[in-house]
């Protein structure tokens, strides 16, 4: 059996393995696990921790069911015996949400709607972790239940408001946990303990059972050591949900697999953080390297000028509409400095809201053209990476130098990802974050994976979320096979791969000649015909007239019958063409054909 710490950290895709192989149950990880917390001694981490005998009586569940069915478990449960965290301002039934403020704790009936995914596609629940208190904050200081340290120094902060789950997979505590973003709380956090966070597109994951902050802007996230790993949650989590009001069915924009259009702000802001700012610039060097990434500056005020509304404009009104009465009637009970946060939502009215409603779409059509030549904008997660002291001494600017490159993502609806980026020089971790529209997390997940590449990590391509629009199967034979130079048309479209399977017994395949890449030609015959190797790939209508419209003579798109008698659109050939073209039916694809000639 493995030991947890052989491991490193618990990450979901060595967990998985080690599964898979035999070399670790989920009873042995849980026991390992709970010894690494208590060797760990992060008590501020967590407020409330699920019993030891529940969670062995999960893993042996688990256990028992892998023991009956075998590897198939794995296909029916993705996030089988992955143990994670949640914010504690997400539901689990039974446990108490607390918001980081014990005198509102009350004790949910029923789980969130993401945690209800999770658990049943076999994650086990670790506990829930501390936060600033009603997510407000992106230091991590503002909690009855203590400061959250860093996890890689601990006098610095560890970032909040999602403080613990971010602290919670650093430390390796849990393989993925869930926060919660209105102002960057799912990324800063990330930033400053070197690990992943992705901040969904709004609405992509249910808020429902989430206690809000601000309801328009909130999103839950997901903290992970991996770009993968994060990913493989999300396509649990990313399901619409009827109960969640501000749930919706997003298509996504597809991947890029050339090259990458970068937008970087034209005057950065670091707050004398030297050290900050000569380690993103070590990344732009790195980047400006690359032979398939370009650069564009951009002015970045549009972008500042939104940021400031989230703390200085009529939403903090809203995180006082989420809180309701219970600030009118306990708030001495409340942190003081996220009273006076909130508190401020009282200076507001309705004209104000709509002035600043009106003010934010301008400013939102401004980034929108800033950014449409581009294909992400890459800004540090971060300016700064202050002490714990620091922070308790001069609480609000040093939060609000936090977020000036996190406040305004959600209120232009985009979505975000935070990677870990080179250290700075001092040994402390320095992040970038990738940003762009929403539906656009495919396209982040895969850039990420491609320019600021994580051991061990597992891609994302050919791994889209779940469709909410209608698709069309397609049989591809030869360039556009997985691997091969033309599958980029597929990948850029949002296109998966649903199978590999063959023809029918009624085709012949050639090799065309004088075509660059090589292709091969697919035609149905009459007789004398063989089953030729195809893949099919599901891809977006919208996305499949301009797919078509790159097919180059002498192929086209026609239908085609497959091993099962089915029949799919895909690739045949003009009958002209194969006149004199090289047979090479006997090989029984092109992937064949091409390894025979070394």
């Amino acid at each position: 059996m493995h030991d947890i710490a052989q491991l490193g950290l618990p990450s979901l895709q060595n967990l998985s393995q080690a599964y898979r192989d035999a070399s670790l149950t989920t009873s042995a990880c849980i026991k390992n696990l709970l010894q690494h917390i208590k060797n760990t001694d992060r008590p501020e981490i967590w407020i409330t921790r699920v019993e030891e005998s529940a969670l062995f009586a999960r893993s042996q569940a688990l256990d028992l069911l892998l023991e009956q069915e075998g590897a198939a478990v794995f296909n029916r449960y993705p996030l089988f015996g992955i143990p994670f965290a949640v914010k504690d301002n997400i539901d689990v039934a039974g446990l108490p949400t607390t918001a980081a403020c014990p005198a509102y704790s009350y004790v949910p009936e029923h789980s969130s709607t993401v945690v209800k995914l999770l658990v049943e596609a076999g994650a086990i629940l670790i506990g829930k972790t501390n936060l600033d208190q009603f997510a407000t904050g992106l230091v991590g200081v503002r909690s009855p239940y203590g400061a959250v340290r860093n996890a890689v120094a601990a006098e610095y902060v560890s970032g909040g408001s999602s403080s613990g789950s971010g602290a919670a997979v650093a430390l390796g505590l849990v393989a993925f946990s869930l926060g919660t973003d209105t102002a960057g709380s799912g990324r800063v956090p990330a930033g400053l303990n070197g690990i992943v966070g992705l901040k969904p597109s709004r609405g992509l994951i249910s808020a429902h059972g989430v206690v809000p902050a601000c309801r328009t802007l909130d999103c839950v996230s997901i903290f992970a050591k991996t770009v993968g790993d994060a990913w493989t949650v999300l396509r649990v989590a990313g399901q619409y949900d009827a109960a969640d009001a501000y749930s919706r069915e997003i298509a996504m924009t597809g991947m890029r697999c050339r090259h990458f259009e970068i937008a970087i702000p034209s005057k950065l802001e670091f707050y004398g953080d030297v050290i900050a700012e000569a380690a993103f610039n070590k990344t732009l060097e790195k980047l400006k390297s690359l032979p398939h990434v370009k650069l564009k500056s951009i002015d970045f005020s549009v972008f500042t000028q939104a940021a400031a509304l989230l703390y200085q404009g009529p939403w903090v009104a809203e995180r006082l509409a989420a809180v309701g009465d219970f600030f009118h009637s306990h708030e001495k009970d409340m942190h003081p400095v996220v009273a006076g946060i909130i508190g401020q939502g009282k200076n507001y009215d309705a004209v104000d809201t709509f002035n600043a409603m009106y003010q934010l779409a301008d400013l939102r059509r401004a980034a929108e053209i800033a950014l449409q030549d581009v294909d992400f904008l890459l800004v540090p997660t971060t300016p700064t990476m202050p002490k714990i002291a620091a922070v308790e001494a001069d609480p609000v600017r040093l939060n609000s130098q936090l977020g000036y490159y996190t406040n305004f993502v959600n209120f232009f609806d985009m979505a975000a990802l935070a990677v870990p980026a080179d250290y700075r020089e001092d040994g402390l971790p320095a992040g970038v974050t990738l940003i762009a529209g929403a539906g656009s997390d495919q396209l982040l997940a895969a850039a990420a994976q491609s320019l600021f590449p994580i051991k061990n990590d597992t891609a994302v391509a050919g791994q889209p979320l779940t469709f909410h629009e209608a698709t069309i199967e397609l049989a591809v034979v030869g360039a556009h096979l997985e691997g091969q130079p033309l599958n980029w048309q597929l990948l850029e479209r949002g296109a998966r791969k649903v199978m590999q399977t063959r023809t029918s017994a009624h085709y012949r395949l050639t090799a065309l000649p004088d075509t660059a890449p090589p292709k091969p030609g697919l035609a149905r015959v009459a007789k004398d015909g063989a089953a030729i190797e195809i893949e099919i790939w599901e891809i977006p209508v919208r996305r499949f007239g301009e797919f078509v419209a790159e097919v180059p003579a002498p192929l086209a798109i026609g239908t085609v019958e497959a091993e099962d008698g089915r029949w799919v659109k895909g690739f045949v050939c003009e009958p002209a063409a194969l006149e004199g073209a090289k047979d090479i039916s006997h090989y029984g694809g092109w992937r064949a054909y091409l390894a025979s000639k070394g």
